[in-house]
């Protein structure tokens, strides 16, 4: 059994969530999952999250009428599903930030979609610092190292290199002052 690290873990959980990876890397997967407290509750979080919005688009795609005549799904609520990406990346005006805070105090729905958004949103970040401070290489500077051409002027042997280059100019150009003085 191959061991996966966290980041490839924290990749295939939504495809181990929805039963879409092979036997080999489920178990995998699995393996990690009982070893690893972080990726198990990162894991949770995710489920309940997926579960959340699942359970959700079922409630909303079904012509139940106890779902439509919820007294939750208001048209406040609309405006709040409207607004509440631009309402977590603080991109609303300070009245439509406080009208969107009023919605999600008061609707016990909006509340529950707030707290997904954040969650993901955080599940997210944390994921990006970890990969972030795994990467203590910077290779955009080994990559330039590599298909930088060398310094010819770096090497050991460069001075005797441009002695040598300025004698041959010198001795030409004394060459040629010679030859026209002569004719």
């Amino acid at each position: 059994m191959q061991e996966l690290n966290c980041n490839q873990v924290i990749t295939l959980l939504t495809f181990y969530i929805e039963n879409k990876l092979s036997r080999k890397l489920t178990a995998n997967v699995e393996y990690h999952l009982s070893i690893c407290p972080r990726c198990r509750e990162k894991y949770i979080k995710l489920k309940k999250i997926l579960q959340n919005f699942n359970d959700m688009k079922e409630k909303i795609n079904s012509d139940s009428p106890e779902y439509i005549e919820e007294e939750y799904n208001t048209p406040q609520y609309k405006v709040f599903k409207e607004n509440l990406s631009a309402y977590v990346d603080n991109e609303l005006s300070s009245d439509d930030n406080i009208r969107i805070k009023k919605i999600a105090i008061a609707n016990p729905l909006a509340r529950k979609d707030l707290e997904n958004v954040y969650s993901f949103k955080q599940l997210l970040q944390s994921s990006f610092n970890r990969t972030k401070n795994n990467m203590k290489n910077d290779y955009t500077s080994k990559i330039l190292n590599k298909l930088s051409i060398p310094n010819e002027l770096d090497n050991d042997d460069s001075f005797e290199r441009i002695i040598t280059i300025f004698a041959c100019i010198m001795i030409f150009i004394l060459a040629g002052i010679l030859n026209l003085l002569n004719f």
